[in-house]
């Protein structure tokens, strides 16, 4: 039997997943059998030309009618409506997919995880580059001690669409709804890879010092009037993790030059590894008493979820990390086992975002 599935939101990240659940059929045929059957949104007129394109049965306006009505619900909309729809769902029993950051601040991200724990339904936080399968193989790697000690952690990601001081404001320059700027919207994924990757090794981020930055405090609102930018431009952080690991991570959506540039390098005492998302099918891999780096095209079939694409060397893009995703969470869901990230990874990541926002405004140090 298929299941029925609800989407809140229909712009960039609505694209995403739909195209995904697309894909799945042709790609992926031991996935759960699925009907995009709900498409949410306030816009009438844009819904309904929206759930034509991304391929839905129907649409509604009213969230809370939609989830009397689906199998599992998909909360794809900005920062400041994750909480209360996907906290309903999940009392309601239904299986969530949440995009990140999980919420605005810490205090709903608690309410939406405790729902979690009380609803025994799988409930995913969307940390799509966790299924790059390059960054699969580098996990494999450190899990089976390839790079022995782990010393530095280091991430950064790096956009550069705000710069221009007349770039218009949206949601996501402001507090009330976005919560943060490049901080949750681009840190929450180096965050999160780095508790990913090197999570098993040196434990958690015990400790952290963080500096936010806005760079342009208004922005004009295309009627002739500005409003005000409340949020980052650009966050730097130091941390310490519960091992001998140290790490450093920024992301700025003011970085001249920089399209989608997500890295993330690991150095240990056997070994270091580098990776970025402007050349997702490579990892650099530097071996023990070697004496540089070697490029690994993770193209082959017996390379993570490869099989299931091209033959070796037809690379991948960045949409294959969103069908990764829905196959993982949708197989949880249909099989009733447990999917990661969940709600559990969401939340720990905001309390390293929200660390961060102490430490800049406290000026100190702040212990997790």
């Amino acid at each position: 039997m298929a299941l029925d599935i609800g989407v809140l939101g229909y712009r960039f990240m609505g694209k995403a997943h739909s195209n995904a659940m697309a894909r799945l059929p042709m790609f992926f045929p031991d996935a759960p059998e699925i009907e995009r059957e709900v498409l949410v949104g306030r816009d009438e007129e844009a819904l309904s030309s929206a759930a034509d394109q991304l391929g839905f049965s129907r649409t509604m306006t009213d969230w809370k009618e939609a989830i009397e009505e689906v199998d599992v619900f998909y909360n794809l909309g900005p920062n400041f409506v994750h909480a209360e729809p996907s906290i309903a769902a999940l009392e309601a029993g239904i299986p969530v997919f949440c995009e990140k950051p999980l919420a605005p601040t810490l205090e709903e991200a608690k309410e939406m995880t405790d729902a979690y724990r009380e609803a025994g339904v799988p409930a995913g936080c969307a940390f799509n580059y966790r299924f790059v399968p390059a960054i699969r193989y580098a996990k494999e790697l450190i899990d089976s001690g390839e790079l022995g000690e782990i010393y530095h952690v280091r991430g950064r990601y790096l956009q550069d669409w705000l710069v221009d001081p007349d770039a218009p404001w949206s949601w996501r320059n402001d507090e009330e709804m976005a919560g943060s700027g490049a901080l949750g919207d681009l840190g929450a994924h180096t965050i999160d890879l780095a508790r990913f990757l090197v999570g098993e090794a040196v434990g958690e981020i015990s400790e952290i010092s963080g500096q936010l930055r806005t760079f342009t405090e208004e922005r004009p609102t295309g009627d002739g009037e500005t409003r005000e930018v409340t949020v980052d431009d650009a966050y730097l952080a130091t941390a310490e993790f519960e091992g001998s690991a140290i790490g450093s991570f920024e992301a700025s959506r003011n970085a001249n030059g920089h399209k989608n540039d997500h890295t993330i390098e690991i150095e240990g005492s056997k070994g270091s590894l580098k990776f970025s998302l402007e050349r997702l099918n490579e990892l650099e891999y530097l071996k023990k008493d070697s004496r540089g780096y070697e490029t690994i095209l993770v193209t082959d079939p017996e390379d993570p979820y490869i099989d299931h694409w091209w033959p070796p060397g037809h690379v991948i893009g960045w949409e294959h990390t969103f069908v990764h995703e829905n196959y993982e969470f949708l197989s949880a869901v249909a099989s009733g086992g447990e999917f990661e990230p969940s709600f559990e990874d969401g939340i720990a990541t905001q309390r390293v975002l929200s660390a961060i926002e102490e430490s800049d405004a406290n000026g100190e140090r702040v212990s997790l």
